[in-house]
Formats: C-alpha cells, structure tokens, sequence
C-alpha cells in the first residue's frame, strides 16, 4: 500500500474527496479533481475503488461517521429535552457542512456503493427510536421514521434557503416538531 506520510493513498483519496466536497460542492466532486489533488493518475484510485461511487461512499461514511459523533450523547434529563438536543445537532450538522449532509444521504449513488452505511445509521435511528419509546408514546418506530423525514425537511430547506422568507430562526422550531411526533 503506498503511503506519503504514513497515510495510505486510500486515506489520502477520501482525505482530498472530502476536502473538495466540503470547499466546492457535490457538483464538483469529480474523480480526476480529487487525482488532481491527490497529486496521482486518474487510474489509481481503482486499486480501493472499483468506482466513482465507491469513493463517494467512502466520503460519505467518513461524514456519516462525524454525524454520528455529533449527534452521541444527547444532552437532556428526559426523553423529549435529549431529541430536542439531537434536532438541534442534526440542523446544525446540516447547516455547518451542507455538502456532506447532501451527499451522506444520496442513496441513488451511494447504494451498493459499499462504504458500509446503514452500520452508522441504524444506531443513529436506533437511538431516536429508543428515546420515543421511553417517553411513552406509541408506535416508536413509525414516529421514528416520521420524525426523521421532518426533522430532515427542516435541515434540507435550511440549507437550500427555502426557509428564508420566514424570518425565523429553524432551530426554534425543533421543539414544536419533537412534541408533535411524541404526541
């Protein structure tokens, strides 16, 4: 395995892919910009990634991953001040690296990509899950999903702007949206 530094050049590839999408953008996240930065030919990244999406992947599971940290631990004495907590980290994740949000969450190009995804996500869900349980409301699952998509909603249209005409800070909207999907 080649390194530069002690860094493998599959580390430095997701290293230089991460870096690219956070500065530029999804749209610009192209194979030859990330061998371009990388300082290598385009065809070295096939030895670790029989594809485009296969490195995407592994971008996205490095983004999953700081997700996933961000979102640990939540802070709260009940079930419902910890999934305010949570809300407000997810909006904030997604309005600090909008790129990564978007990308983590491109199922069309990421699935069977590899990258090992759902092993980050399913606790993340699994969590949320856990916390509607312990507050006594039913269907834990269903709400689960339905406050995922909603909290979800809120940080896409953050991030896109589409919020802006309300003049209204999102994340004080977040404890409206837990106590809805309690019940």
């Amino acid at each position: 395995m080649s390194t530069v530094d002690g860094t493998s050049l599959r580390d430095r590839l997701v290293t230089a892919g991460v870096e690219l999408l956070e500065e530029e953008g999804l749209a610009e996240l192209s194979l030859r910009a990330i061998t371009r930065r990388t300082g290598v030919s385009h065809g070295a990244p096939r030895r670790y990634f029989p594809t485009h999406n296969a490195l995407l992947a592994a971008i996205a599971a490095t983004g999953l991953t700081d997700l996933a940290s961000a979102l640990s631990s939540p802070i709260g004495s009940t079930p419902e001040t910890q999934l305010i907590d949570l809300g407000r980290r997810y909006l904030q994740f997604a309005q600090d690296r909008p790129a990564m949000f978007q990308l983590i969450f491109r199922h069309d190009l990421l699935e069977g990509a590899g990258g090992n995804l759902r092993e980050t996500s399913l606790p993340l869900l699994a969590t949320i899950t856990a916390l509607i349980a312990e507050s006594g409301a039913a269907d834990p699952q269903v709400r689960t999903i339905a406050l995922w998509t909603n909290l979800h909603g809120l940080a896409t249209l953050t991030i896109t702007n589409a919020l802006a005409l309300l003049d209204t800070d999102p994340a004080t909207l977040i404890p409206g949206i837990i106590r809805t999907h309690l019940g």
